[in-house]
């Protein structure tokens, strides 16, 4: 086998085994380090994850709403309970 042939060769197995990990669903960021393109786990927990942002968003709403709304205190013990309610 000459060289070129073994080049080639390395080519070629290179080649296959890129195409290989792309089907699977495997790829390398530019640190070579490897991860699941789209995997469902990870799909999962970015739902999770985005769920949980927008709880916070709304809990957030409602504190900004009660500090600034000059209500009784009474109004303030309800809005309270009412995030603590939502919260367990």
């Amino acid at each position: 086998m000459n060289p070129f042939e073994f080049v080639l060769g390395i080519i070629l197995i290179v080649s296959i085994a890129s195409i290989v990990r792309a089907k699977m669903g495997i790829g390398r960021d530019r640190h070579g380090n490897e991860y699941r393109l789209n995997s469902e786990a990870s799909d999962a927990e970015a739902r999770r994850l985005q769920e949980e942002v927008r709880t916070l968003k709304d809990r957030i709403a409602v504190l900004e709403r009660v500090i600034t709304d000059n209500h009784s205190s009474s109004d303030l013990d309800r809005e309270i309970e009412k995030l603590r309610d939502n919260r367990n």
